[in-house]
């Protein structure tokens, strides 16, 4: 096996001024029984999902999908 070097951002453009980008949601507090969160840094309304990832998946044959949270 061959280590290779290459660096890339995963965040390329999400709130790049702060130090580490974290979000705190209280699932008892959602306005929605199911609330999608974005894990591809690509939604336009981060940090909910916009389906973006979907774009993405198709040119680059990911899977990623967002984060689903039920309110009980």
């Amino acid at each position: 096996m061959v280590a290779t070097s290459c660096h890339w951002d995963i965040n390329s453009d999400i709130r790049k001024t702060e130090d580490k980008v974290v979000d705190s949601i209280l699932v008892a507090e959602l306005a929605k029984p199911l609330t999608p969160y974005c894990r591809c840094w690509r939604s336009g309304t981060f940090p909910l999902c916009d389906g973006s990832h979907l774009k993405n998946n198709k040119a680059t044959g990911d899977n990623v999908g967002p984060l689903l949270l039920k309110k009980q």
